[in-house]
């Protein structure tokens, strides 16, 4: 029980420092964005397909958290400057698959490499097992942003109906 106030206080900077990190994420992004002439949802566009290698706009709708209409108009944008190609799924007709280009992929990643590179040094320090921690916490996080994300877009009516 002696160690619950210090708990307390040990969780209420982790969801500070969370917040902040957050925060200036944002921050950075946008920065990065203005930088290469994109807007913040062109960047998550990119940034998701070059981790997925290609996705269906709908996927990419899911994804950045725009309507279906705006992702056709992003889509088309990132078309005419060369970032993305958009082909007709062969299996589905209706479907469209979209692809960055791969020769782009290095003009996207250029912004973030002295970022990561400071990361990596700061990495370094780590011990394994912490490394494995932070991953488990990162990847927890994550599923529960799907999950708040599910439910500030309505996915958990059958939860409020019942």
């Amino acid at each position: 029980m002696s160690h619950e106030p210090a708990r307390a206080s040990a969780i209420a900077d982790l969801m500070r420092a969370g917040r902040e990190t957050s925060r200036l994420s944002v921050v950075f992004r946008y920065a990065i964005a203005e930088r290469l002439g994109l807007t913040v949802s062109d960047l998550e566009c990119l940034d998701y397909l070059a981790d997925v290698g290609s996705a269906t706009a709908g996927q990419v709708a899911e994804r950045t958290n725009l309507t279906t209409g705006a992702v056709t108009s992003m889509l088309r944008r990132l078309q005419q400057a060369g970032y993305v190609t958009a082909e007709r799924d062969p299996a589905d007709r209706r479907r469209v698959i979209v692809t960055l280009r791969p020769e782009r992929v290095a003009e996207l990643r250029r912004p973030y490499e002295r970022f990561a590179e400071r990361a990596g040094r700061l990495i370094e320090g780590y011990r394994v097992e912490e490394v494995m921690l932070l991953v488990r916490h990162f990847d927890r996080m994550q599923a529960m942003y799907l999950a708040e994300l599910d439910h500030l877009r309505g996915g958990d009516a059958a939860q409020r109906s019942a």
